[in-house]
């Protein structure tokens, strides 16, 4: 009588399925301390994380946003050395970004010292604490990175420009901070004299953010560059 094949490969499979967690046991038990000592480290990393978390990060994070207020107020006045620095008896960001690293504050005071040292022609410092900021906001994550291209540009440094313009009009696009980097993109790329490039910018605003501002008066743009070419 002929063995089904059919049977014969299941047994075959048991066999290896059985010897695999035979070794697999075998392997547990020689080197049992050593995995309970990973879990037992894996487990203190998660409890450390959650206790700095709860206990020291969380109550900087609420000091920190109460006292970033007033730096915050003298931004608005455009006082931007109070804003900076503090007066004496409110910090300013960089004291923020300073006494209260690693937080959210922190990494907030870091735009604002950004635009700050730009509104104040320096570029250098500028781009420095703009590019240390965490660019995880929507909006924010895009006018920092057309700031940086701002600050590149009174520089002079058209190739940076167009790359942080570029960034800024590609962070999660939409009709608000798109457009206007955009439009910037291809300014540069027209003083760089790079008609094409800057035809492309100005045809994706027409193409995709015609509802706005800048794309209602694009034709014009559009217009010029192709006469120019």
């Amino acid at each position: 009588m002929k063995k089904n094949k059919t049977t014969d490969q299941g047994d075959k499979n048991i066999v290896a399925v059985e010897e695999a967690l035979s070794k697999s046991e075998q392997f547990i038990e020689r080197n049992q301390n050593m995995l309970i000592g990973a879990v037992v480290v894996v487990v203190l990393i998660i409890g450390a994380y959650i206790g700095y978390s709860r206990f020291i990060l969380e109550p900087r994070e609420e000091e920190a946003r109460s006292e970033i207020f007033m730096a915050e107020k003298f931004f608005e006045q455009d006082s931007l050395e109070l804003a900076l620095n503090g007066d004496g008896a409110n910090l300013g960001f960089l004291d923020i970004i300073s006494d209260y690293s690693m937080t959210k504050t922190a990494n907030l005071a870091r735009y604002y010292a950004g635009v700050s040292y730009l509104n104040l022609g320096e570029y250098e410092n500028a781009i420095e604490h703009l590019k240390k900021f965490r660019k995880r906001d929507k909006l924010l994550g895009a006018m920092a990175y057309g700031a940086i291209g701002d600050a590149y540009m009174q520089l002079n440094d058209l190739d940076n420009a167009v790359s942080y313009y570029n960034r800024a009009a590609k962070h999660e696009p939409n009709e608000l901070t798109s457009p206007p980097f955009l439009m910037k993109l291809g300014t540069a790329y027209e003083l760089m004299d790079k008609p094409s490039e800057a035809l492309k910018a100005y045809e994706i605003i027409k193409n995709d953010f015609q509802n706005t501002n800048e794309g209602r008066n694009i034709e014009r743009h559009i217009a010029r560059v192709r006469a120019e070419n």
